[in-house]
């Protein structure tokens, strides 16, 4: 017959193995917390489609967008999302000079990218940083 006995453990080290331990903090970016690239490429594709109908924002884009101009910003946006992506395309401000964009078509551009996160389904407290994280585009696009 074998006899079971009671470890040789103090109550204090078995109140101390009890307790859970701290896990590590971890930060999800806002790139993983809504889904990655494929994510951000719907977003972006969600975005053009509004921005290329609306009567007020669409002169902006005569020859439609194409699919570098659509990858520079799935990649610029990626990055500034906390993503892997690393954004090589044209300098922002160089690229937008001359077009004459003003502070209220950057804001309703703004508010077309909130209007497709909410129907893609992103929670409004990231969509609200998302959004927060573009509008420190704007000196980059607007007047240059």
């Amino acid at each position: 017959m074998t006899t079971i006995t009671e470890p040789d453990i103090s109550a204090a080290e078995m109140t101390a193995a009890a307790e859970p331990v701290a896990a590590a903090p971890s930060t999800v970016s806002i790139y993983a917390a809504i889904g990655g690239r494929a994510a951000v490429t719907a977003a972006v594709d969600g975005l053009y489609s509004r921005l290329l109908a609306d009567p007020e924002l669409g002169h902006f884009f005569p020859g439609r967008v194409g699919p570098a101009h659509r990858a520079f910003v799935v990649t610029l946006v990626g990055q500034a999302l906390g993503g892997p992506e690393r954004y090589r395309g044209p300098d922002l401000a160089g690229a937008h000079r001359g077009l004459g964009i003003t502070d209220a078509h950057f804001d309703r551009t703004a508010a077309h990218l909130d209007a497709t996160l909410d129907e893609l389904g992103v929670p409004r407290e990231l969509t609200d940083q998302i959004v927060g994280i573009v509008a420190t585009l704007r000196p980059a696009v607007v007047g240059t």
